[in-house]
């Protein structure tokens, strides 16, 4: 088995010829969403109505998960390996070029991990826990823990919603200062905010979103509109 750097076309990112993405432009060029089909708009709009019960919330936001996770590997390097196929014959493929782990941040990213081990057999998998300061109004640091190794790998970051995007920029800040390079960083959502998006990939321009739909914008209580609630609530209580 040879190894060797394989120099691929990266996916393309988002374009403001996708419906839903009109009301921001220009896109980041470090934001990447899901292909905006029929099928994807219709599983959005039974996680977002709010008569959707609870086992059918779950049901359809785990198959947004799954192929949002999916697309954050595509955005891996890869590099060519040469295997013996059954027959006897060598084909030239592609392998991962190096370790990933996913990291969720508390509590709502944990209903991503499902989706991150389902493709990814025996993927370690992080805990960061973040929260509003009273004193500050800022996100503080409450809890991590990270694969010893986390600095030598690439990072699947977990959270389904990115509103103001204070959450996310204090876990890359975390993910950072233990080591891991802001380019090997993904990070994955279900819906975010235009302003989120700005503010976040404003201050680190070299890791890369992938998020399923980009919503119209925040309310004056900075929740996402039209959004789907608090994903959390309606994931986690009967």
């Amino acid at each position: 088995m040879s190894l060797t750097p394989l120099p691929l076309t990266p996916p393309q990112p988002a374009h403001e010829a996708n419906t839903n993405l009109a009301h921001l432009n220009p896109l980041p060029k470090s934001v990447f969403t899901l292909p905006q089909t029929a099928q994807l708009e219709a599983l959005y709009t039974i996680i977002r109505d709010k008569d959707t019960s609870r086992g059918d919330f779950l049901f359809y936001s785990d198959r947004i998960i799954r192929l949002l996770v999916e697309e954050g590997l595509n955005h891996l390097p890869v590099v060519k390996r040469t295997v013996e196929t059954p027959t006897g014959a060598s084909y030239d493929g592609v392998g991962f070029k190096g370790k990933i782990c996913g990291v969720s941040i508390l509590r709502a990213g944990e209903a991503m991990e499902a989706g991150l081990r389902e493709v990814c057999r025996s993927v370690r998998i992080g805990k960061i826990l973040i929260q509003r300061d009273e004193d500050t109004a800022l996100p503080k640091l409450f809890y991590s823990k990270f694969p010893q190794d986390i600095a030598s790998r690439y990072v699947l970051l977990l959270d389904p919603m990115l509103a103001t995007g204070g959450s996310a920029m204090k876990a890359v800040e975390v993910l950072i200062e233990h080591g891991v390079p802001e380019e090997r960083i993904i990070f994955i959502n279900l819906i975010a905010s235009p302003e989120g998006l700005t503010t976040f990939c404003g201050k680190y321009p070299r890791l890369k979103v992938i998020t399923g739909w980009i919503d119209q914008g925040l309310n004056e209580k900075a929740y996402i509109i039209p959004g789907l609630g608090d994903f959390g609530e309606r994931r986690y209580c009967a």
